[in-house]
């Protein structure tokens, strides 16, 4: 009740001071970055807008990194900070924003008061969707009444939705209870950078200045999604002994980045000279040099399809019986996934060393029909070349 009451008193002022800064001149772009991975559209936004126009970037403390960059390219990047800091200090300044974009769901939205000169736009962090999350996930309905009605308010802030695909589009339509009408179909610019071969050669020294012994080497990569209860493995000896059925190969573990100590766990259980582990490369620059993709959930799979190297890619779902009744999966996913999904490690072994090219033709039409390589150049003529 204590929560319910504070979170209300929150609302209530960011409203309060957004209604303070309702008539400020609307003259900046405004991006709230929580996944560093949209560094090319911002930096070519700041090029791109008219005098008097201003880029700011409120970046979370994850993007540090990233923000550090945007700034020495010359744009204004300011940390996000929740709390009192975020009434006070980032809301006058969301305020001055003609366009608002996010790359994710950000709660305070839902107590903004704005004028109808601000435009927010959703650019979403993945370029599809496996999990269910929003009203599809059936956890949001064991919610109360009062966190379904501000997660709503949230979702109907966002006058667009940038999307690579109508499919894409359809699972926002379901997930936020919003109309077709927002959905627009520019492409992520996130996957340009996946098309261009000067940033694939500059991906592949990174990985193989630090890894020398990955060159002329199939490379698996093994990339689960997060899970709440760390649960990544079934059990972790015996998924690392499947993984490493190919002798020839060298598979490397890239977790997520909130299970860094499961990941040293497994470090220290994965003796085998063939499994290796690198917190300090990225995983999409690990694509870049990927043979096969072993993944489940994640949303990497919709990176790696459209990548020249991919040559294969296994889902490992042990859980999936599980995983459908929570968080859930998308209703239509058998459908559409290139391989059927694997269950057991024997399963995953086998198709390890069979080694099978995958068919990417489908599963890229139904979720990457608008990332060709220019959705960077759309979403700036479209948002960014429009202003005055």
């Amino acid at each position: 009740m204590v929560g319910l009451i504070l979170k209300i008193i929150y609302l209530f002022l960011i409203k309060i001071v957004s209604l303070f800064c309702y008539f400020k001149k609307k003259k900046n772009v405004i991006y709230i970055m929580s996944f560093d991975n949209n560094l090319g559209l911002i930096k070519s936004m700041a090029r791109s807008l008219p005098a008097g126009r201003r880029m700011i970037v409120f970046y979370e403390n994850d993007n540090e990194a990233a923000a550090t960059d945007l700034a020495a390219y010359g744009v204004k990047t300011i940390q996000f900070r929740d709390g009192i800091s975020l009434i006070f200090n980032v809301v006058p300044i969301i305020m001055t924003g003609s366009i608002i974009f996010c790359d994710n769901y950000f709660a305070f939205l839902g107590g903004i008061i704005r004028s109808n000169n601000t435009k927010i736009v959703q650019m979403w962090h993945a370029n599809g969707a496996i999990k269910k999350f929003g009203w599809e996930d059936p956890a949001t309905y064991e919610r109360s009444s009062s966190d379904k009605k501000r997660f709503q308010n949230v979702y109907n802030h966002f006058d667009e939705y940038v999307v690579a695909s109508a499919t894409m589009g359809d699972v926002f339509q379901k997930s936020y209870h919003v109309s077709s009408d927002r959905m627009k179909m520019l492409g992520y610019p996130r996957s340009d950078r996946l098309f261009k071969q000067k940033w694939r050669d500059i991906a592949e020294r990174r990985v193989y200045h630090f890894a020398p012994q990955l060159k002329n080497k199939r490379v698996i990569l093994y990339a689960p999604t997060y899970r709440n209860d760390g649960n990544s493995f079934n059990p972790p000896k015996k998924v690392i002994s499947a993984l490493t059925s190919d002798p020839n190969a060298i598979v490397i573990i890239k977790l997520h980045p909130l299970l860094n100590k499961l990941e040293k766990k497994l470090q220290k259980e994965a003796s085998s000279d063939n499994v290796l582990f690198f917190s300090q490369l990225s995983t999409t620059d690990l694509l870049v040099i990927t043979d096969t993709l072993v993944t489940d959930y994640s949303s990497i799979a919709f990176d790696y399809s459209l990548l020249p190297n991919a040559h294969s890619m296994l889902f490992y779902m042990f859980d999936i019986d599980q995983y459908q009744k929570h968080p859930g999966i998308q209703d239509n996913m058998l459908n559409w996934l290139p391989n059927k999904p694997i269950k057991t490690t024997e399963d995953l072994a086998k198709s390890i060393r069979e080694n099978k090219k995958t068919d990417f033709t489908k599963f890229n039409r139904v979720w990457n029909k608008y990332n060709d390589g220019f959705a960077t150049s759309r979403v700036i003529e479209k948002y960014i070349k429009s202003l005055k």
